[in-house]
């Protein structure tokens, strides 16, 4: 069986997940299980960074040592993942002994190649960031991101020999385009190689939190240095964990564009210096706004994720969410388009066509459809699952959805054109009635197999109802459409009543 390693960046843990790192998670979740369900052992790797500054100031300002805070924190960030139906196989923390282990192997197989050496920086240094900035970096004398201020330091640091990698990354970069998708970030990151690299620092003073250097005790790794390494310490590497190299290397990074450049950048020049294999793929997708304003903790634009899952649902939220945004673009989340997608995607098209459907199985069929040979939805779903499979394949998650809700909406048109609650009307035309809703009932069937990345559990409900196994996801080109069966369908309760009453939003946070 074909292996499958993805993960997400790991997640500063000084305030709570907002609806903009829910996303990365969302969406890194909806290509772990279709590549699951298409019949890869997969892997998903999250987890948190906890040897950040930020991270320090935050338990001492609640009075709690750094590891109990970051512990009380793990919580708090499992909570919302599983909320969301975040199904990951692996959450690591940057306090764990394994990656502590990782860290300092990577780092003395980086020294044995010569490419350390001591030295003194003195320049800007974004709390906020994590790190280190060049003038030409900044904005009116502030960090971009952040709106703030960073602090001029000069340290006695180690540093990394970056600016030797910058030709073999160039040549990665021209070999393999596809190490960086999408294309934007690659031609942002081709300019930052031909403009030349500075050498990175890999250590900061001693603060007695972090991870001490293995060959000056004095001082800790640089916390971009630690969180990089997570992905590859998950593995095993370091901890001598039999098959380390056999997870390793990861298929696909997953990484906003702000972080790019770390991952595709810094990243792939340390395992190159280490002697370890470098990535297949890094992935900076965009960002997700509200009110035109780039979600963000530090400048208090942030939605609660768990607000707008407890008041629409989980797998609404997902849906919008891959479906509004063309993924690798910036996208905006409204209430009001929301709440619009909510209605006119689940409530009026999907979960009445499910409700349609049940219910005239129910009383005109007694639930019961036999299986029909006639099938000019067949090729529909077929085309369909096709240009799903290829978009998923190639992270175009938005159209794998507008894939499946293509056959919804024929289905709704099939119905329309068909009208079984008029040919039932003659006695003698069951057979007719059995077939328009057999055909209907396994088209819409097909349509909730492509929707179960990113709608698990209502994909399952609609299986359920139509007839299906809820296990029976099967994602391959050539079993979509299976008229060789009977089907057995139930009524239930709207899937996805209508809002109403329920528009009141929760606020921003």
């Amino acid at each position: 069986m074909a292996r499958f390693y993805l993960t997400t960046a790991i997640d500063y843990v000084n305030s709570p997940p907002h609806l903009g790192t829910a996303y990365e998670k969302i969406t890194a979740d909806v290509i772990a299980r279709f590549r699951r369900a298409a019949g890869y052992e997969t892997r998903l790797l999250m987890g948190n960074d906890e040897h950040s500054l930020n991270v320090r100031r935050k338990a001492e300002a609640e009075g709690l040592s750094p590891l109990d805070y970051c512990g009380k924190m793990e919580e708090v960030f499992r909570q919302v993942w599983a909320k969301l139906d975040i199904s990951f196989d692996d959450f690591i923390r940057t306090t764990e002994q394994r990656h502590h282990l990782g860290v300092r192997r990577l780092l003395e197989a980086i020294r044995a190649s010569g490419d350390l050496y001591e030295g003194t920086y003195e320049g800007w240094y974004c709390v906020s960031c994590e790190a280190f900035k060049q003038e030409k970096d900044l904005v009116e004398g502030a960090c971009p991101l952040h709106r703030a201020r960073p602090d001029w330091i000069r340290e006695r640091n180690h540093f990394f020999r970056l600016s030797a990698y910058r030709d073999r990354l160039l040549a990665l970069y021209r070999e393999h385009p596809e190490f960086i998708e999408p294309e934007t970030r690659r031609n942002e990151l081709t300019n930052v190689l031909e403009a030349g690299l500075m050498d990175l620092s890999v250590s900061r003073p001693g603060s007695g939190w972090g991870i001490p250097l293995p060959f000056d005790e004095a001082s800790v790794v640089y916390v971009w240095f630690d969180a990089l390494t997570n992905y590859l310490s998950a593995t095993g590497y370091g901890a001598d964990e039999p098959g380390w190299d056999e997870r390793w290397p990861a298929d696909l990074h997953i990484v906003g564009k702000d972080i790019t450049r770390f991952h595709a950048v810094i990243w792939p020049a340390m395992l190159m210096a280490g002697g370890v294999p470098i990535p297949k793929q890094v992935f900076g997708h965009g960002f997700v706004n509200f009110g035109g304003e780039r979600m963000s903790k530090s400048l208090g634009t942030t939605v609660n994720p768990l607000e707008a899952a407890d008041h629409f649902g989980a797998d609404p939220l997902r849906l919008y969410l891959v479906r509004e945004i063309h993924y690798g673009q910036d996208g905006d989340f409204s209430w009001d388009r929301f709440e619009a997608r909510y209605d006119a995607d689940l409530a009026n098209s999907l979960g009445n066509l499910v409700s349609r459907i049940t219910s005239m199985a129910k009383r005109y069929r007694g639930g019961r459809l036999a299986p029909s040979a006639r099938s000019r939805l067949a090729g529909i779903a077929g085309d369909a699952a096709r240009r799903y499979h290829e978009a998923m394949m190639s992270l175009r998650l938005h159209e794998g959805a507008e894939a499946a809700f293509a056959i919804v909406g024929a289905v709704n048109e099939f119905l329309t054109e068909r009208a079984p609650w008029r040919v039932a009307k003659d006695p003698d035309a069951g057979a007719e009635v059995n077939e328009i809703l057999y055909e209907a009932a396994e088209a819409t069937r097909v349509a909730a197999v492509l929707l179960q990345p990113i709608m698990p559990g209502s994909a399952t409900r609609i299986l359920g109802r139509l007839g299906g196994a809820p296990d029976e996801v099967r994602l391959k080109r050539d079993d979509a459409f299976r008229p060789d069966r009977p089907l057995v369908t139930r009524v239930g309760a709207p899937l996805w009543p209508r809002l109403g009453a329920r528009r009141a939003r929760p606020s921003p946070a």
